[in-house]
């Protein structure tokens, strides 16, 4: 039976058969026995797909993945040690010394900086671009080396919202696909395949755990991006690969050949998957998912409310709200809630800002977001600490910008807190 995504965070991934155990179960082994060397030959020469090394493959993860994928409509995903490693798998999987990535420059700080300086020193250049574009400008970045354009569904911190549409159709124009982060959303609130995008990345240590207690990525594919078409833009993918002799990726997996080589080469060689625990606990978080994150928006819908007219607060900025710079595309892409996260400016500065938050005591001081707890970060000083003053302009992230992640309390007690600490001010 088709199931809504409701029922989908609950269920897909693990479906127990008859005397099963009806919860995921841990598989808390690094390896699995096999009865003769001949059998475990064969699955490192991918002709079975069996788990032999949890590196590579484990089954609590792989159900995980699964029950993600199936959330965002893809045919095969894989998790990862953190955010921060899905999208630098996702990129390098496809690129290589001497590509071209373009990005939109509204994105975290840690992406920035990773597709900004460390792929450079990889010898992959790459180009920044408005996330609200026009096809033109978009054309305009692109070279011959161009092999992936990325950008987040919501950027983290900026929420600026990210045309995903004219980003996937002018990425297909040139044969390339479309990468998009989509963790302040969730596939609760947008799939960005729907509208396009090839390849989605979370960090499921925010809202998909939602508790703060695993750090985590996941990289999930939608099988609709046609490698072999191109197969002169992507070899690696579609030609015979020499550690595998001679397998071919897209003959192996198909529509799953990108999750394939990632798995059986970045994974093989750079190590980054989760443990079978921490995949445990994200799921339990999953299953719950589409409850808090309509709580989270929720909530700061009345926040946001509550701040825009505050006579402390110099500016806010919310998609939700109306008059907001990206409210039609949020009403686009995120029709029914954007995310739980709001930011403002406090009047008087970095040192008000400072104060302010110093002065909070429900909401934490925390380097996190989106999680079920309140929490607060200064981007400039912090995640985004990284960048230069022109960097951070357009990254859409102001020197007194406060991130505000509201949590899923009762919404009057945050509400209160914030008073309370803009009074002191």
């Amino acid at each position: 039976m088709t199931k809504n995504i409701n029922t989908k965070c609950i269920h897909s991934g693990w479906v127990p058969k008859n005397k099963e155990p009806r919860q995921l179960p841990i598989y808390q082994s690094t390896t699995f026995k096999f009865d003769s060397s001949l059998d475990m030959a064969k699955c490192f020469d991918l002709e079975d797909d069996a788990y032999f090394y949890t590196r590579l493959q484990n089954p609590t993860n792989d159900a995980v993945a699964a029950k993600i994928a199936d959330l965002e409509g893809g045919v095969a995903a894989i998790l990862t040690s953190s955010g921060q490693a899905a999208t630098f798998f996702s990129l390098i999987n496809i690129c290589k010394a001497g590509d071209h990535i373009i990005s939109s420059s509204a994105i975290y700080g840690g992406s920035y900086n990773l597709i900004a300086h460390t792929l450079k020193d990889f010898g992959i250049d790459s180009t920044f671009v408005e996330p609200d574009c026009s096809p033109e400008e978009l054309q305009a970045a692109f070279t011959d080396k161009t092999r992936v354009v990325f950008g987040e569904t919501l950027a983290n911190p900026a929420l600026k919202v990210l045309d995903i549409e004219t980003f996937a159709k002018v990425a297909h124009q040139n044969n390339v696909p479309l990468i998009v982060d989509n963790t302040f959303p969730t596939p609760i609130k947008c799939r960005p395949i729907e509208w396009g995008a090839d390849i989605v990345v979370h960090s499921t240590t925010k809202y998909m755990d939602g508790h703060a207690t695993s750090v985590g990525g996941v990289v999930v594919d939608s099988g609709n991006f046609d490698w072999q078409k191109h197969s002169d833009l992507f070899p690696d993918l579609t030609k015979p690969a020499e550690t595998y002799h001679g397998s071919v990726f897209t003959d192996l997996f198909g529509k799953a050949a990108y999750i394939g080589k990632m798995t059986t080469t970045l994974m093989r060689d750079l190590g980054s998957i989760p443990s079978p625990q921490n995949s445990f606990l994200l799921n339990l978080g999953l299953e719950t998912l589409h409850l808090r994150v309509q709580r989270h928006c929720e909530n700061a819908n009345k926040v946001a409310n509550y701040l825009k007219d505050h006579e402390k607060i110099s500016w806010i900025k919310y998609p939700d709200l109306m008059g907001d710079e990206d409210y039609d595309l949020a009403k686009k892409y995120l029709p029914d809630g954007s995310s739980g996260v709001v930011i403002f400016g406090v009047k008087g500065g970095r040192d008000a800002a400072t104060k302010f938050m110093d002065n909070l005591e429900l909401a934490s001081i925390a380097t996190h977001v989106a999680d079920a707890k309140t929490c607060v970060l200064h981007p400039a000083s912090t995640t985004h600490r990284q960048m230069n003053d022109s960097e951070l302009e357009a990254a859409g992230v102001k020197p007194d910008l406060i991130r505000f992640s509201v949590g899923i309390e009762d919404v009057d007690d945050i509400i209160a807190d914030l008073s309370q600490a803009l009074a002191k001010i």
